[in-house]
Parts: structure tokens; sequence; C-alpha cells
């Protein structure tokens, strides 16, 4: 739990910050947005498989990825290696999860959610209104050239990043996410290789998968109309917009929970809202840390529930949860 004292100092340095950003950092080059341009669709124009590690927090993290693109659209399987089993495998953006051990798949849509390499959740048009991109220099990763992009974020309410981007294809070869000086959390290629001919059964469950007793949980969403949903956020950071309202059930839960999506062009944040069920424990309210990026924010308002996730500083995601209201 982070205390009231930490966060005074935090909003203080904000305003600071954010004038002398706005003031010092020049526009991004066209040579440096093109090189995210072409990382933001290389995803979608290759044939790929490889093994890459995620590090964060003193864990660390081992994953097997292949990726097809033909005339149906992409298909994707990313099988966790360390740990407990799991098997993601993507349709186009139908998600089915595979938990093996408790013999449980859960399926959903690919709603914003990011994947390495495929990291950018929007077009990136308007990404230089809130991070200046700046090329570095060359390096090698998992035996293959990479050029190197610096995102600077023009005020203190997101995270930099730092991009190795494959020279001849412009798939993501490793990404950090920082905050100053420090590596929040790490994305890397360890090996790759890259339009060979990926076949079927790479990225579709094997028959182990398909037969036998499995529980399958649908976690369905239903994207409603602009206000539907009669919750606002009053005050969006600078940069930040609201990308859909919707209607989901989520593991566990028993009822339907709202969901508000937001982004900057890079980073994601959810508003999700639920009512406190009467025989419920009371929600504890406050700061949840999670592994890596992500942080949650949790408070409560008129019997409901409203928790605020994403990979932003602990300031941004207080600055968003304590912003939502009911709409009259």
């Amino acid at each position: 739990m982070i205390s009231r004292k930490v966060f005074a100092l935090f909003f203080l340095s904000i305003l600071c910050f954010q004038t002398a950003s706005a003031q010092e950092l020049s526009r991004s080059t066209e040579s440096a947005l093109a090189w995210l341009t072409k990382m933001a669709n290389a995803p979608r124009q290759y044939n790929y498989a490889g093994t890459f590690v995620y590090y964060a927090d003193s864990h660390m993290e081992t994953s097997y990825i292949a990726h097809k693109t033909d005339a149906s659209g992409e298909r994707e399987r990313i099988e966790v290696l360390d740990g407990m089993p799991r098997i993601v495998f993507r349709n186009n953006d139908e998600m089915k999860c595979y938990l093996p051990e408790s013999r449980k798949i859960y399926t959903e849509k690919r709603w914003f959610r990011k994947f390495f390499p495929d990291f950018m959740p929007q077009p990136v048009e308007n990404i230089d209104d809130n991070y200046l991109v700046k090329e570095i220099k060359r390096e090698r990763i998992a035996n293959r050239e990479a050029q190197v992009l610096m995102l600077i974020p023009r005020d203190s309410l997101r995270y930099g990043h730092q991009f190795w981007i494959d020279v001849d294809t412009g798939l993501l070869l490793k990404v950090s996410v920082v905050q100053g000086n420090d590596v929040i959390e790490q994305f890397s290629f360890a090996q790759l290789r890259v339009d060979h001919d990926i076949e079927v059964g790479e990225v579709t469950p094997d028959q182990a998968m398909v037969s036998g007793e499995w529980k399958t949980t649908n976690l369905i969403a239903a994207i409603l109309n602009k206000n539907e949903l009669r919750w606002e956020i009053t005050h969006l950071p600078a940069g930040f917009k609201k990308l859909v309202e919707m209607k989901r059930n989520l593991t566990e839960k028993t009822t339907l929970v709202d969901h508000i999506a937001l982004s900057d062009g890079l980073a994601t944040v959810s508003v999700f809202i639920e009512p406190i069920a009467k025989d419920a424990p009371a929600p504890v309210p406050g700061f949840f840390s999670s592994r890596g990026a992500i942080n949650i924010y949790v408070r409560t308002l008129d019997g409901n529930k409203i928790t605020t996730v994403g990979e932003v500083p602990v300031e941004t995601i207080k600055l968003i949860g304590d912003s939502v209201i009911r709409q009259n």
C-alpha cells in the first residue's frame, strides 16, 4: 500500500514535469515514425516462430510463439514454457486459453490486449503527441540486426519504451518498458525464424486438446453505444481517449461487469465497474501491484467497485479511477 504522503509528492511534481517536457522535447522525425509504423504493421505480414523471454520484478518466464498469416487472416500459438502450463491459440481476434492442469478453456475476443511482438494497439499517427520517438543506434538481437528506437514520454503520466526493430522485416525483437533509468519489464526474442512456412498444426490445438472432458468458459462482451453505460470519466489525462464501452462477463464473476477501455496510442487502461453484492466481503480500496508495468487502483462509489487497471504509472491510474462518476 502506498502512503498518501508519497502520492502528494507525485502530484506536486506532475505539473512542473509536464510544463518542462512540453518546452524541452522536439517533434519526432519522419524517419523515426516510419520505423514505428513498420514495426506496427510487421506482425500481420510475416510468418514467424521463436522463443522469447519475459522479465519483470526479478521474475523470468520463457514462452514459445508460432504465427501464421495467409488469405484467411492470422493464426497464432503462444505457449508458456515455465511453471504452470498455459497455451493461447488465436484465430484473428478470437482467442482460446488452455489450462491443461485444470483442463479448463477460456474463450474471448482480443480486446486491446497486446501480445509480444505485436505491441502497438492502435495506428501510430498520433503517437508523437504523447511521445518523442528517437532513432538511437543499431544492435544485434537474436542474431538479427535491429534498429533501436526510444519513446520518451512528454509528461510523467506514462512510461517510456525502448524498441529493437528487425531491420529486414520490421518485427519487434525486444522491448523494454522504462521509468527514468529503471526497466519496469522487458520482452526479448532469444531465438527467431522469420518467413518460413508455418504448418497449420503449429497454430491449432492438437488432438489431446480437442478430446476428453474440458470445461469451457466463454468470456463474452457486448459493445455499447456512447454513454449507454451511464458512467463517465470526467478528467482523462492528456493524450488518452476512450476506445470503447462494453459489458463483459469475466472469469469467476457471476454478474456482468461494465468495461471502459482507454489508450494514448501505446499504453492501454481499462476501467471495470461492478455492483457490490450484499453478501460479499467489502472491497479493499487502494493500490495493488501487479508484475511489470501493470498497476491497479480500487475505489468504491454508490455501492459499486471501480477497478482501474493499466500499463501506466500509479498517479495516472489514480487520476483516471478517481474521475469515474455516475451520469445523471
